[in-house]
């Protein structure tokens, strides 16, 4: 069970790396740390698409050089993502481009906004939560309009 999950975990972390380049990375080009959390790929290396190698490689040294509760967070995404259906991964690369196309102000405050939301009480964000589902669509595309008209406001410490 732990190798299959560290066989998942390190497929995971193409989602970690960003766009490719066309040349692939030769095994023995790896560092010695990477090779190590890679090694479940050891024999197929040789076969994945070149940008498949650059984004497993870029990856892993991500990984390797977050802390520990940084890791611990990557794990838990990965499974909430080998959770999902095709199509609600569809949706979150969706969501993820619309989010990036937003100029960086409007991403800053989405991202506070969020961190503050996370800060709250659990009961408070699932009143926050059942709210929103009572709202309309036209009420909910108000409600998100207005939201960003409003300047950001500091994170709680």
């Amino acid at each position: 069970m732990k190798a299959n999950r560290l066989v998942a975990f390190s497929i995971a972390l193409l989602a970690l790396a960003g766009t490719a380049a066309a040349q692939g990375v030769a095994w023995q080009d790896l560092s010695d740390a990477q090779r190590r959390l890679l090694a479940p790929h050891e024999q197929r290396w040789a076969d994945l698409d070149p940008q498949r190698q650059q984004q497993i490689a870029r990856g892993a040294e991500r990984y390797l050089e977050m802390n520990r509760g940084d890791r611990a967070q990557a794990r838990d995404r990965f499974e909430i993502w080998q959770g999902m259906s095709d199509e609600q991964r569809a949706a979150a690369r969706q969501r993820y481009q619309e989010f990036r196309r937003l100029p960086p102000a409007e991403r800053q405050q989405l991202v506070d906004t969020y961190r503050r939301y996370r800060q709250m009480p659990p009961e408070r964000r699932q009143e926050l939560r059942q709210r929103y589902r009572e709202l309309t669509p036209e009420q909910r595309q108000s409600l998100r309009d207005q939201r960003m008209r409003q300047p950001p406001r500091p994170a709680p410490r």
